[in-house]
């Protein structure tokens, strides 16, 4: 049984508690879902049962936190390696070797596990999962499902009795996600206590048995799981979780703005890694200026390599890139555009997150910071250490950054992930904004209830290629429920 008793914490960071004497008893065996706005403390839960706080995170605590009779304030960690296994957001920062394989013996080899028992473990779990295709693979060449999936398994290799997941879904497709359900699935059939903090519930409908809702560091609720997805949809909206169904969104698109006659054209886009299969083969692209455009496809389809591109990051790129009369060569490209990655961690630099806004400034512009602190409900932070946010307060510091760039193209790679309902809706707004301001803005996301709210243009990217665009609105949004429909079936 998992039991938190009386429990509050703040960071060493923050002069505000993060947790407020918050009382959950967990049965064994049982899956619960842990939801709320961005910054309730799900995270910090999370953090205090699988021994991050006190043992990474330092703060001030009362009360205590029992894992089957266990202290993990108190365990070492790779005493609770055994009992508790984690999945966090970004796979990435959960891995310590180069190749699939080497990961999912990782754990097994640091806790001195026989070769035989390893070997056993190693070939129960790749034949259970169903990843043959994956092993042997660099993890960096790895989408972000698949990694992922090697997150998962190298949890399950353990089989430990709990099972803890920090937003899991934040950067997968649908196809993805279903993988994803599949492993709960698998966990659940084993008797594993499950334990999963998400803002995207929809893939958990008939999967979590409970629901424990917070706010600002309080429960506030705690639902049995078939009753809680079937509330009213005015309840999601005031508690800032994202809509249940994901079948019954409706694109509000709007024929508003005129076709635009500007483009960024980009040319002879062909690149693969170290000699292997093409990963993008693209003649000719033209992205619209003055718009937000959403680029979709499955994860792997080359989504992320392709802004790297366009930003000039990617090593040995002869593609051509034309922006109002002039040809910007790959060096040239960043002072043209601004990346916000996916794994925002790679992106925080400073102390505090007001300088972490003003780092790239050549004058420091207090003012703006403050006004775009305070659009993205970031100016209560503005003096604490980025680091010690949540997910999505982390996502919304690397956008904060993008808009005082000052850049003309804005690309933001997955910006929603780890978004709450609010969150979400407000960054919505802030891109209208941006592309009234004459900026143009591309967004790879697999989030429809963005790109229902913000994009004008839609680009969807297979195999590396482009397989079709066009101006979102009331005679081409079909193909757009069509492409998430078919991937939520």
């Amino acid at each position: 049984m998992i039991e938190i008793r009386n429990f509050s914490f703040s960071y060493t960071s923050s002069d505000q508690s993060t947790l407020k004497n918050i009382n959950l008893r967990i049965p064994d065996g049982q899956c619960v879902l842990l939801t709320g706005m961005s910054g309730c403390g799900k995270t910090t839960i999370i953090r205090a049962l699988n021994g991050l706080i006190p043992h990474y995170y330092e703060g001030n605590s009362l009360g205590s936190v029992s894992v089957f009779g266990k202290s993990p304030q108190t365990l070492a960690l790779y005493e609770l390696a055994p009992i508790v296994g984690c999945v966090f957001q970004n796979p990435r920062s959960q891995f310590f070797n180069v190749d699939t394989d080497s990961e999912l013996v990782f754990a097994c080899e640091n806790l001195g596990m026989s070769k035989e028992d390893i070997r056993l473990r190693f070939n129960k779990i790749v034949s259970s999962l169903h990843i043959e295709r994956l092993m042997g693979k660099s993890l960096f060449h790895l989408s972000s499902g698949e990694k992922q999936k090697i997150a998962c398994a190298s949890v399950a290799v353990l089989s430990p009795n709990l099972v803890l997941m920090d937003e899991p879904s934040a950067n997968l497709d649908f196809s993805a996600i279903a993988n994803l359900q599949g492993m709960i699935r698998f966990w659940k059939d084993e008797g594993k206590t499950i334990v999963i903090a998400e803002h995207r519930i929809h893939y958990l409908k008939n999967l979590v048995d409970r629901v424990i809702l917070l706010d600002a560091g309080e429960m506030i609720g705690d639902y049995q799981g078939v009753n809680f997805f079937e509330l009213p949809s005015s309840f999601y909206e005031t508690h800032g979780i994202r809509i249940p169904d994901i079948k019954q969104l409706s694109f509000g698109a709007s024929d508003s703005l005129s076709p635009t006659k500007d483009f960024l054209e980009l040319y002879d886009v062909n690149f693969s890694y170290h000699n292997t299969q093409s990963v993008l083969n693209i003649p000719k692209l033209q992205l619209p200026l003055g718009r937000a455009t959403a680029l979709i496809g499955s994860n792997g389809a080359g989504k992320s390599t392709f802004a790297k591109l366009l930003c000039g990051l990617v090593k040995k790129d002869k593609s051509k890139l034309l922006y109002k009369n002039k040809t910007f060569p790959p060096k040239k490209r960043r002072d043209l555009t601004y990346l916000v990655q996916q794994e925002v961690n790679h992106q925080l630099f400073t102390e505090t997150v007001m300088e972490e806004l003003l780092i790239s400034q050549e004058e420091e512009n207090h003012s703006a910071a403050e006004a775009i602190l305070q659009e993205l409900h970031l100016d209560g932070f503005k003096d604490e250490h980025p680091m010690s946010l949540s997910g999505g307060q982390k996502q919304r510091v690397a956008v904060a950054s993008a808009l005082m760039s000052n850049r003309d193209v804005l690309i933001f790679d997955e910006p929603t992930s780890g978004l709450d309902l609010e969150n979400m809706q407000r960054f919505a707004q802030i891109i209208k904004r941006i592309i009234l301001l004459g900026k143009t803005c591309l967004i790879i996301t697999h989030d429809p209830e963005f790109i229902a709210l913000a994009c004008q243009h839609i680009i969807e990217m297979k195999d590396g290629q482009i397989k079709e665009q066009y101006d979102l609105n009331q005679t081409t949004v079909q193909k757009l429920q069509n492409f998430f429909r078919e991937e939520v079936s």
